[in-house]
């Protein structure tokens, strides 16, 4: 199913609007999870709506949070987004970083019980903006899905890290990344017929790699299913024994020093803690070179002769801002049965008017 992103954002403003977010906060919700899709993060696009409406009628998420800071310091700050919609407290926590950034040329913010957070790129982006270079490291307290080295049974979840850069007048780096082979909203999609997973991203409960999601998910729907992971196996880690250490790192500095918990099974919420790190360049660059140096070097990075004759060398970043011109211009293409979930949640909060939405 085409949908155009326009019409698309708009819907899902709506849905959130009618389920009890205010206008503002709903648009929010809507451009963030419109922009994964465009970025190609399918995972973290809207077919989280179904979800996040569950979570907010149980109480895992609330609407119209603002952060409560626990201590603070010029440079230093911890927390608590209050089980806030990630999409607010995400924007609001990064903007606290970037201000004390801005004047002390570093700062660390600690956040802890934030609801999803969506693409972790966006809060590099965000940074990005304001000059500053940004590290990101971030868990999910009561969210079980992955797999560590050597292991069968859930111990983390997909735990990305972000690391963004800005670069003057040229294109941005963007690294952003899961830790686990596939994101778990990859296995939703791909559970719910969306792109098939790559070989051999989960395991199952007798030890065998597979690309089922069914070892996730075991027979439920999970597009109307909310959370429900009922399969027997789990996602394995990306990178092996190397991708497992660095989500136990994301555990140790997301979760247990901003006081939000590692993932387990004995925590209430679904809820991300992020360690966000940010950095001035103009601070640090007392010789005036990084630009020029940053620059030079990638020139030569993406001169490496291709793999694939007529492929190019990409940097982190490049597929992201191909995918959104590609989106943008010709839509977003969504699973039948993610569309179907979508509409069905909109009827479910009283929304009308709904046909003609899909271009294809």
């Amino acid at each position: 199913m085409l949908i155009q992103v326009d019409p698309l954002r708009s819907m899902v403003a709506d849905i959130f609007a009618k389920a009890g977010c205010s206008r503002g906060e709903s648009e929010r919700i809507a451009r963030h999870l419109a922009s994964a899709n465009l970025t190609g993060h399918d995972s973290h696009g809207v077919i989280r709506v179904p979800r996040y409406i569950s979570w907010l009628k149980s109480g895992n998420l609330r609407a119209g949070q603002t952060l409560s800071v626990v201590s603070e310091t010029d440079v230093f700050t911890v927390v608590d987004g209050n089980r806030g919609f990630g999409q607010s407290i995400g924007e609001q926590a990064v903007q606290l970083g970037i201000n004390k950034a801005l004047k002390c040329g570093v700062s660390i913010v600690a956040l802890r019980q934030s609801g999803h957070l969506g693409r972790i790129g966006d809060w590099a982006e965000m940074a990005i903006e304001a000059g500053l270079i940004s590290i990101h490291f971030v868990n999910v307290a009561g969210s079980l899905l992955v797999a560590p080295f050597g292991g069968v049974s859930r111990r983390m979840s997909t735990n990305p890290v972000t690391i963004g850069i800005p670069l003057g007048d040229s294109e941005p780096l963007i690294l952003d990344f899961a830790t686990s082979r596939v994101a778990e909203g990859k296995v939703l999609v791909a559970a719910t017929g969306g792109k098939p997973l790559p070989p051999n991203s989960l395991i199952t409960g007798d030890g065998q790699p597979t690309d089922d999601p069914k070892a996730l998910y075991g027979d439920v729907d999970p597009a109307r299913t909310n959370d429900v992971r009922a399969g027997d196996g789990a996602i394995r880690t990306m990178g092996e024994h190397k991708g497992s250490g660095l989500a136990l790192i994301c555990e140790m500095l997301a979760g247990a020093l901003t006081g939000g918990g590692c993932a387990g099974p004995d925590k209430p919420y679904i809820l991300n803690g992020m360690l966000s790190i940010y950095i001035s360049p103009d601070h640090l660059d007392t010789d005036q070179v990084f630009l020029q140096e940053a620059q030079q070097y990638i020139e030569f990075f993406k001169t490496s002769n291709p793999a694939k004759p007529g492929d190019d060398v990409l940097v982190p970043g490049d597929m992201e801002r191909q995918r959104r011109a590609d989106r943008t211009a010709n839509g977003i293409e969504l699973p039948d049965d993610v569309w179907s979930a979508i509409l069905d949640t909109a009827r479910d909060v009283g929304l009308s008017n709904l046909d003609n939405l899909a271009s294809s």
